[in-house]
C-alpha cells in the first residue's frame, strides 16, 4: 500500500551520505536495490541517480518499522528518516563513496510498490537491447547507463558557457521548415492549412544561421535537433543533435581557432585529458592519398605509400596494368604482422573482395628475403626499390592495392583498420583529433549524370577556383574543413557564398534550372542581395563526441529514448497509424497496396 510523503522533505541524496554526516537525522528517498535479512537486522540498500547507501532496520530500536521492512521489494519507492552512522569495521566497503557509513532507520515509508522487474536492475546485469529499450526508464537506472547522461548534461553545459564567454547568442531556429536539399530524405509533415503541402524538419539550420549573420547577429550557437530519414548504423540515428554555429567577417582560420578551444576545454573538463594545439591538419587529398580515408584515425600509423616509380616499368601484370590505365598501386607495411597464420592472411584477401577489389597481393618479409605468391614477379632491382620505399624489415607483412585510385583509397583504408585491429594497435584510451580540410567541391552523381554538392550548396569554393565553376568543376576545392576524433568525423563546416552572384554560379553548376533556383531558394538569394557580411561556421554531432567521450559502442547509449535500426521506438511503439479522422483532415488517403 502506496504512502504519502507528505510532511517530509529530502535532505539528502544517498550518495551524500557520508562521514561529514556522522550522528545528523537525514531524510532519503529513492528505490531499493536489494533487501537483506541477517535474522535480527535487515538491509536495505538505497539507489538514487547519485548512488546508494545502506540503510539498517534494527528490532530493537524500532520494532514497528522493522517489520514493515520485511514487506519491501527491489525497486519499490521509500522515504527513509534515520541517523547517520559508522560501519563497523568488518563492514566497511571502499568502493563505495558511502561505504564507511549507514543511516539507522526510524520511520519508513512506501511511496509505491513495484512488479518485479523483466531485468536485474544492475551493472552486471545482460539483457538483451531490445529488452532493454522497450523498459528504457528502468535501463537508466542502472549507474553505467546513467552517468552517460550525466557525461552529456556536463558537455551541453560547457557547451553553451563556452560559446556565451566568446560572445556566441543563443538563437533558437524552425523546426518546421521548407524541404531544401542537404544529402539526406527529408521528414515530411503535412499541413492542415494548406492541404497538399508539407512542411519539413530540418536535416540542419542551415540556413537559417545564414539569413541571422544577414541579420547582424554576428555570433550565433545553438544545442539544436535535427533530423534525417536515412539507413541506420551504430554511430546514426534518424533524430540527433548538433552543436550548431556560425560566426560573421572572420576566415576558416578564426572557426578553427574557436573550434579547437571549444574541444580543448570539453577534454580537460570531463577527462582531464590536456589536448595538444594547434590540431594536425591534413587537406582531401592527403588524407585519402595516405589513409585511404577523410576521416583518418590517427592514433596509429599503417599509412599508405605511393609505389608508381617502384613498379613503372614492372613485370608484375597487376601492377603494370594499373600504371598504364592511370590508377594506383599502394602499399601497406604492416609491421610485426609476419606472425600471422595463413587464415588471418586469407580473411583480409576475402576482406579486399568483399569491398569491391580483384583481390589482395602481399609478401612477408623473412630472412630469406619476400616470400608469397608476388614474390616470384619482383626483379631484384624493385625487390631494393621496395624494400627502401617501404621501410621493410623481418617480421613486416607488405599489403598491396592496385586498381583506380578511388578503388585502391577504399579498399586499403578498410584493410588499414582492420590490421590494426589485428596487431592491437588502438588504444581505446587514447584521443587523436585532426582537420580535413580543401574538400572537392563536388562530386559527380552517374545516376543522374550531373555534379552534386559534396557537403551542401552553400559552402565557398576557394577564390583561386572561381574560374573552375564552369569550365571544370570537378577539380573545385571548398573552404570546408572537417574535425575528425579516432576516425570518426564528429563536426564539419565550411566558409559560406556571401556573393549572390558566386552562389548562383555554384546552383548553375549543380544543374538547377532558374525556376528550381527560385523555387527552392529564392527567400534565400532575395537576403543574399541586402548586404550579406562574409561568414562561416560548423555543426558538432553532439550525441557523437558524447558517444566517444563516454567510450560507448553506440550512439544509442547516449541518447536518452533512441530508434532501432529500423527507426522505432520500442518504449512507445512509435511509429503508429494514424485514424481515419486525422487523414481526413489532412486530406491525406493511403494507398494500401503500397503499404507493408
Amino acid at each position: 500500500m502506496s504512502e504519502s510523503m507528505a510532511g517530509l522533505k529530502r535532505t539528502h541524496y544517498c550518495g551524500e551520505i557520508t562521514e561529514e554526516l556522522l550522528d545528523r537525522e537525514v531524510v532519503i528517498m529513492g528505490w531499493v536495490q536489494h533487501r537483506r535479512d541477517h535474522g535480527g537486522l535487515v538491509f536495505i540498500d538505497l539507489r538514487d541517480r547519485t548512488g546508494l547507501v545502506q540503510t539498517v532496520f534494527n528490532p530493537q530500536e524500532d520494532p514497528a518499522t522493522h517489520e514493515k521492512s520485511h514487506d519491501v521489494r527491489a525497486e519499490y519507492v521509500l522515504a527513509l528518516v534515520g541517523r547517520v552512522r559508522t560501519r563497523p569495521d568488518d563492514m566497511i566497503n571502499p568502493k563505495l563513496a558511502t561505504g564507511g557509513v549507514e543511516v539507522f532507520i526510524r520511520e519508513l515509508r512506501v511511496l509505491n510498490e513495484a512488479r518485479t522487474p523483466p531485468f536485474v536492475v544492475e551493472d552486471h546485469a545482460d539483457p538483451t537491447e531490445s529488452l532493454r529499450l522497450r523498459h528504457r526508464y528502468l535501463d537508466l537506472r542502472r549507474p553505467a547507463v546513467l552517468k552517460n547522461f550525466v557525461l552529456r548534461h556536463r558537455v551541453a553545459k560547457l557547451t553553451r558557457d563556452y560559446f556565451s564567454d566568446n560572445g556566441f547568442l543563443e538563437v533558437e531556429t524552425p523546426v518546421l521548415t521548407k524541404s531544401t536539399p542537404e544529402g539526406a530524405r527529408d521528414y515530411l509533415v503535412p499541413s492542415r492549412v494548406s492541404r497538399g503541402s508539407f512542411f519539413a524538419l530540418p536535416q540542419s539550420p542551415q540556413l537559417f544561421k545564414q539569413l541571422l549573420m544577414m541579420g547582424g547577429l554576428d555570433r550565433y550557437c545553438q544545442i539544436v535537433k535535427c533530423f534525417r530519414d536515412e539507413d541506420l548504423r551504430a554511430d546514426r540515428q534518424p533524430e540527433f543533435t548538433q552543436v550548431d554555429l556560425e560566426m560573421s567577417f572572420v576566415t576558416q582560420e578564426d572557426i578553427i581557432e574557436i573550434l579547437e578551444g571549444y574541444m580543448s576545454l570539453v577534454f580537460k573538463t570531463t577527462l582531464g585529458i590536456g589536448l595538444e594545439r594547434p590540431f594536425p591538419r591534413l587537406t582531401y587529398d592527403e588524407a585519402v592519398s595516405r589513409y585511404g580515408t577523410d576521416r583518418p584515425d590517427l592514433r596509429y600509423g599503417l599509412e599508405m605509400v605511393n609505389l608508381a616509380e617502384v613498379f613503372k616499368d614492372s613485370k608484375a601484370q597487376v601492377f603494370a596494368e594499373a600504371i598504364k590505365s592511370g590508377g594506383r598501386v599502394r602499399a601497406i607495411n604492416a609491421k610485426g604482422a609476419g606472425k600471422f597464420s595463413r587464415k588471418q592472411l586469407d580473411d583480409l584477401v576475402a576482406l579486399a573482395i568483399s569491398l569491391g577489389a580483384k583481390g589482395l597481393a602481399w609478401l612477408r618479409v623473412t630472412p630469406e628475403g619476400f616470400q608469397g605468391p608476388l614474390a616470384k614477379f619482383l626483379g631484384e632491382g624493385e625487390k631494393v626499390a621496395l624494400t627502401e620505399a617501404m621501410g621493410a624489415k623481418e617480421g613486416d607483412v607488405l599489403f598491396f592495392g592496385a586498381d583506380t585510385a578511388d578503388m585502391v583509397a577504399h579498399v586499403l583504408g578498410q584493410i588499414r583498420t582492420k590490421l590494426a585491429e589485428d596487431l592491437d594497435l588502438i588504444s581505446p584510451d587514447r584521443f587523436a583529433l585532426s582537420w580535413v580540410t580543401d574538400f572537392p567541391m563536388f562530386e559527380f552523381d552517374p545516376q543522374n549524370k550531373r555534379w552534386a554538392a559534396t557537403h551542401h550548396p552553400f559552402t565557398a569554393p576557394r577564390d583561386e577556383d572561381l574560374p573552375l565553376l564552369e569550365s571544370d568543376p570537378g577539380k573545385v576545392k571548398a573552404l570546408a574543413y572537417d574535425l575528425v576524433l579516432n576516425g570518426s568525423e564528429i563536426g564539419g563546416g565550411s566558409i559560406r557564398i556571401h556573393r549572390p552572384d558566386v552562389q548562383n554560379r555554384v546552383f548553375a553548376a549543380l544543374g538547377l534550372t532558374a525556376g528550381e533556383i527560385r523555387d527552392k531558394f529564392g527567400f534565400f538569394l532575395d537576403a543574399l542581395d541586402y548586404g550579406t557580411p562574409p561568414h562561416g561556421g560548423c555543426a558538432f554531432g553532439l550525441d557523437r563526441l558524447v558517444m566517444i567521450l563516454a567510450g560507448a559502442a553506440s550512439l544509442r547509449e547516449v541518447i536518452a529514448f533512441p530508434k532501432t535500426q529500423k527507426a522505432a521506438c520500442p518504449l512507445t511503439e512509435a511509429p503508429g497509424p494514424a485514424s481515419d479522422h486525422q487523414l481526413l483532415e489532412l486530406g491525406i488517403r493511403l494507398d494500401k497496396s503500397q503499404m507493408d
